[in-house]
């Protein structure tokens, strides 16, 4: 049950806006290092969470889905004290942001993915599918999947390093089960409409999360939504533009003002 188990999190800054930080398939919490040193911690407070499955909560139980892991951020906020707090995810950790609004929009201020899976999910070919499913096991296919979602473009070390970190940090069962959950389940009818503002931010040359599938989906579904595509990255912005990535988010982050 959610409700007995406390995701793993680190806090950083003691501002008033209260912002929750979730983890995409690859990493764990860990995936936001790179922008740590930089956030501005007089406006935010920023919880960084590790999934089941992943990080410290490598060993936890659970189904391993997208809904799971939206109620599990939810019983955090409520340990914190956040009533209303803005979420950030990170492509599966997308797809969970936007749970996040379908269970509980009254909670949310703002809303932000980062090269985020569509709430439609994310339909693959068969060569992709086998490619994404063999991940669980294949190191080499984890690789093959950052080279491509990098536009080819990036040192062989760090993909090198991208695939040990992800290995490491990741359960192979949950890995597996969340490719289920975000690729293959459709809940985009439970927040279309939704008018909490909504920004997708994706990478130029990410070929699979791209700014015309934000458009054709997130664009449509939400009132408020913005989109805004980093020109020099692909899937993986806290690693590739990091200092573009916080300017992007914290400016729509900051729009609504310093009320709770």
């Amino acid at each position: 049950m959610a409700s007995s188990f406390v995701l793993p999190h680190e806090l950083h800054g003691s501002g008033p806006h209260k912002v929750v930080a979730v983890h995409g398939w690859f990493a764990d919490r860990g995936a936001y290092a790179p922008v740590v040193p930089d956030l501005d911690r007089s406006a935010f407070e920023y919880a960084l969470v590790d999934l089941r499955g992943y990080g410290g909560a490598r060993d936890a139980g659970g189904t391993y889905t997208t809904a799971e892991s939206a109620a599990d951020v939810i019983e955090l906020a409520d340990r914190l004290g956040w009533e209303r707090f803005s979420v950030i995810g990170h492509s599966m950790g997308g797809s969970v942001a936007q749970r996040i609004l379908a269970l509980a929009p009254h909670r949310l201020r703002r809303l932000v993915g980062v090269s985020p899976v569509p709430a439609s999910g994310l339909p693959l070919p068969p060569e992709q599918w086998e490619l994404f499913a063999g991940a669980a096991h294949t190191p080499e296919n984890r690789r093959a999947i950052l080279d491509i979602t990098t536009g080819g473009t990036r040192p062989a070390a760090w993909l090198d390093r991208m695939v040990e970190r992800s290995v490491a940090v990741s359960d192979a069962k949950a890995f597996r089960a969340y490719l289920d959950s975000w690729a293959g389940e459709d809940f985009h009818d439970r927040v279309e409409g939704a008018t909490v503002p909504a920004l997708a931010v994706t990478g130029a040359l990410d070929p699979a999360l791209s700014a015309d599938l934000m458009r054709a989906t997130w664009m449509d579904w939400y009132a408020r939504a913005e989109l805004a595509e980093l020109p020099a990255c692909g899937h993986y912005a806290m690693d590739e533009t990091p200092l573009a990535l916080i300017r992007t988010v914290e400016d729509f982050l900051r729009a609504d003002g310093p009320h709770v």
